[in-house]
């Protein structure tokens, strides 16, 4: 969806020199520095069936500045060429969003020193060949496009990308979070280079099945911040201790149910049994300890199994 590539290479003035300079630890001059626009998204609507409102796009704006460029969304510091020294928002002439508004574009300033290790990535800038771009940041709300409800608060029935009445459905991202980096990328993940959503939840606010419909509906690659990336590893480690907690629950209920059976029916092999109560459901092992339970309660009632011995006249029962 977002328009999100190098635009062009730009003549600094000396408003330019005095931004830039506040990120820099010694002065520097247009002949020090190669500086370049980039847009970064829009208010259009992407491959995940997602968009910035055009009042998040100005939130990100603020948000933007000061941020680093760097390769394939990577965190190693070795990986950051660029900075961020200026952002705005540009309408985009007589262009629609797929739903109909007006397009406006997040674009930003940002430069790079003039170094022998920049010369060949500025070169590939140059030449057209670095010219993608996709960006990280977060939000706080995902509004339904056609209930309206915050995805992330609210039960919503509606799936991204189908029509409903006739009316697509897509996520409204509102309510910008954070905006941590813009990164150099040979595939981005939405049309045209597009956005990398990050997605931010808190224990009060997003649900886990919010969290796994969003990873399982991306087609492309997702950043997670390590704040993000520990409250998830929290969350599987919470199931993983309830799953033992189940499997503990379940083995007692086996074993109840075991000692259950050698009492209602003590010619069973109990051997036999126990195998069969290992591979049972824990529902069915309710169902037998309710079986049981009831069978013991029942007084002068007594399972009958085959008898040792022929009776004559008298119906024979073998379980």
């Amino acid at each position: 969806m977002f328009e999100g590539y190098i635009e062009k290479s730009l003549e600094v003035n000396s408003d330019d020199i005095e931004k830039i300079n506040q990120y820099t630890r010694q002065k520097f001059n247009e002949d020090m520095l190669y500086v370049f626009s980039v847009v970064l998204c829009d208010n259009n609507i992407d491959r995940d069936f997602e968009k910035f409102s055009l009042d998040t796009l100005k939130q990100l704006a603020d948000m933007f500045i000061g941020k680093t460029g760097i390769f394939d969304h990577s965190m190693k510091a070795s990986d950051q060429k660029a900075r961020i020294f200026d952002t705005y928002i540009e309408k985009a002439d007589d262009r629609k969003t797929a739903d109909g508004e007006e397009l406006y574009q997040l674009k930003a300033k940002a430069y790079m020193v003039k170094n022998e290790e920049n010369i060949p990535l500025i070169t590939e800038i140059e030449a057209g060949i670095k010219k993608e771009v996709s960006v990280s940041c977060s939000v706080k709300k995902s509004i339904c496009s056609i209930c309206g409800n915050d995805k992330r608060t609210h039960s919503c029935e509606h799936f991204s990308g189908k029509s409903y009445g006739g009316k697509l459905a897509y996520t409204i991202l509102e309510d910008a979070a954070d905006a941590y980096e813009f990164s150099f990328v040979a595939v981005p993940a939405q049309r045209g280079a597009g956005v990398t959503k990050s997605f931010e939840y808190k224990k009060e606010g997003c649900s886990m099945t919010d969290i796994i419909k969003a990873l399982s509906s991306c087609d492309g690659d997702i950043t997670l911040s390590k704040t993000q990336a520990l409250r998830l590893a929290e969350k599987i480690s919470a199931l993983d201790e309830e799953a033992q907690l189940g499997r503990e629950y379940k083995k007692s209920l086996a074993n109840e149910v075991i000692s259950l059976c050698s009492k209602v029916m003590p010619n069973m092999d109990l051997g036999i049994f126990s195998s069969v109560a290992s591979v049972m459901t824990t529902k069915e092992l309710r169902a037998f300890k309710k079986a049981f339970s009831g069978a013991g309660n029942n007084s002068g009632v007594s399972l009958q199994f085959k008898a040792d011995k022929p009776v004559k006249n008298v119906n024979q029962f073998k379980i």
